[in-house]
């Protein structure tokens, strides 16, 4: 297993002195950044897609063996909410190919008025190109059923496991040949990280589902104070004493 562990993000103004030195400007941070994760899930796509032109620049600025998660935009999953998926998911594959090798999978995070419907979500999922990794973050408790299940698995799509207060808020379901998992807040202090009995529970939860020939991708999405950055370097220390192969992650002492 490749066990890819990187934030939600990378331009947090908290984050300097936490993983950016006071000397470095704000336009270089995502260069600082690939020094320390080989991946970061773009959060802030949901907002405003980018344009081809936004993402063939970040392409230039990563190194080759970088990823980059990207979180669709909000008018495919939010405003649209999954219908009529054609155009919006075209704009958002086309735009996003800027990364060209960079690009890792698709988040669709649905919003938590959206009760589940398996035939909009088959019809969303079958509009991307075939070979395209996406991630499916339901936050509607009626998603998680039998119907729901077969469409991930049907489509190669994954089910994102999402972690809220040191707990899992979506089943443990494996729906194809990788994994997703989103970390947004910890119950330990401070605010909001994760402590290291829930770091270690989940560090077990991927080596006994996933085996050495998948990929999983696991971004911390706690960003207040620097949690994310510390989270990520402690999740990727356990999960390497564990005996995983994992992306590189800080190499700064994590305080708790």
């Amino acid at each position: 297993m490749t066990l890819f562990v990187g934030t939600s993000g990378w331009q947090y103004r908290d984050w300097r002195g936490a993983l950016y030195p006071a000397d470095v400007p704000v336009r270089l941070w995502l260069e600082e950044y690939t020094e320390h994760f080989a991946t970061v899930e773009i959060n802030n796509a949901f907002y405003r897609l980018p344009t081809r032109e936004n993402f063939e620049a970040w392409r230039e600025r990563v190194p080759r063996d970088f990823v980059v998660a990207v979180k669709a935009s909000r008018y495919l999953t939010h405003i649209k909410r999954l219908r009529d998926p054609e155009e919006p998911v075209h704009r958002l594959v086309s735009h996003a190919a800027g990364l060209g090798d960079r690009l890792g999978p698709v988040l669709l995070q649905l919003p938590p008025t959206l009760p589940a419907d398996p035939a909009l979500l088959d019809a969303c999922l079958a509009c991307f190109p075939s070979g395209t990794r996406i991630a499916v973050e339901p936050r509607h408790a009626s998603w998680w059923t039998r119907e729901i299940r077969e469409v991930l698995e049907s489509r190669g799509a994954a089910l994102c496991w999402a972690d809220v207060q040191a707990h899992p808020v979506s089943p443990l379901w494996r729906t194809t040949d990788w994994g997703y998992v989103r970390f947004h807040e910890g119950r330990a202090h401070p605010w909001p990280r994760y402590g290291r009995r829930s770091v270690e529970t989940w560090v077990d939860r991927i080596a006994t589902t996933w085996s050495d020939a998948e990929d999983m991708y696991a971004y911390f999405n706690n960003d207040p104070g620097g949690a994310a950055v510390a989270d990520a370097t402690a999740f990727g220390r356990t999960a390497t004493r564990a005996g995983l192969t994992v992306t590189r992650t800080p190499q700064f002492a994590v305080r708790r």
